[in-house]
């Protein structure tokens, strides 16, 4: 599947640069999308309205409104969706993603379809009822720009978090992991492991394949792992050594998981503790951990520990990240949720 993937966005890539070369503002087109989205995911969207979206998907469009305001419609019909059409605008010469026209290999005929390809970012202009239809909708939508500030700012983000340095067969057992290739992605990270004896990649592998079988919800399978790269980690390395902390961090995720809170806010501490030592206090490291462990504090029915720890996690995001950044507002509802227990 990735391979296929990686195809279809290069022919798409490619036909772009036959289509657009030398495109102006001038060209600049609206193109149309109707589906449905869940209700929460809806709630999800209204609240970033202004912000930026991403679709994690390939994008087929048309140019004909009509088609696709009858699929926004056809969605209402069931009545856990709403109802969207997506009017999306696309400057060609300011794009920060591949699209194409595949009016001519498209099998719908009599309408220009354009492809746009799988992570473009839109910003949301603006959210309107149709119809005083409260389940249908139209959202408007930019294909944002290379110079947009906010993009910039978040793709920088992102790319400090997303393993910069690590060598292929990592980074291509990264992405299986993400897309949910979770049997795939274990048989890469197994074969690094078997293969290696140097302390550090054995302490990386195990923590990769611990967090895989998190993922699978083998929580007991998880926690051997991650002990196994603690257990490195503890031999070879200093007491406050950074790596330490991510160990401490994911023994505290799956102890969470199992709903062994004493022990995951065990964990979690002393992971914030090395934090604390060895990076400046606005650091964004150090709010994850404190909305760690504020997420305990919650579910252990202590609101008022859980407030001070997702205040301290929102203090150092506002100083940070973009201000419609997910972790954010994910910080921004879990603190609104336990404001007034």
């Amino acid at each position: 599947m990735g391979f296929f993937i990686v195809d279809l966005h290069r022919q798409i890539e490619q036909l772009y640069k036959k289509q657009y070369a030398g495109a102006t503002a001038t060209d600049t087109f609206t193109v149309y999308r109707g589906q449905g989205l869940s209700v929460g995911d809806f709630e999800q969207l209204l609240k970033i309205k202004g912000g930026l979206i991403s679709f994690n998907n390939f994008l087929s469009t048309s140019n004909n409104r009509n088609i696709s305001l009858d699929f926004a419609q056809r969605a209402t019909i069931n009545p856990d969706q709403v109802g969207v059409l997506f009017i999306m605008k696309i400057n060609p010469a300011l794009s920060t993603a591949p699209f194409a026209s595949i009016a001519g290999i498209s099998n719908f005929q009599g309408e220009d379809k354009v492809l746009i390809s799988m992570h473009s970012v839109f910003r949301i202009q603006d959210i309107k009822q149709m119809d005083g239809n409260d389940r249908l909708f139209e959202v408007n939508l930019t294909l944002t720009a290379d110079n947009d500030p906010e993009l910039s700012s978040l793709t920088d983000y992102i790319r400090q978090e997303s393993f910069p340095d690590s060598e292929g067969r990592y980074r291509l057992g990264m992405v299986l992991w993400k897309m949910g290739q979770f049997d795939k992605a274990e048989n890469i990270y197994q074969v690094l492991l078997d293969k290696t004896t140097d302390d550090n990649d054995q302490t990386t592998l195990h923590g990769q394949l611990g967090s895989i079988k998190k993922d699978q919800e083998k929580y007991h399978e998880a926690l051997t792992l991650h002990e196994k790269s603690l257990d490195t980690c503890q031999k070879t390395l200093p007491p406050n050594h950074p790596s330490l902390a991510t160990s401490y961090i994911c023994l505290g995720l799956v102890h969470s998981k199992m709903c062994n809170y004493p022990k995951a806010l065990s964990y979690y501490e002393k992971a914030l503790k090395i934090k604390q030592q060895s990076l400046p206090p606005n650091h964004l490291s150090l709010a994850s951990s404190y909305y760690d462990i504020g997420l305990v504090y919650r579910k252990m029915s202590n609101y008022s520990k859980a407030r001070t720890f997702y205040e301290r996690a929102i203090q150092i995001g506002e100083q940070s990240l973009p201000s419609n950044h997910p972790d954010l507002q994910k910080w921004r509802n879990n603190f609104e949720d336990v404001k007034n227990r």
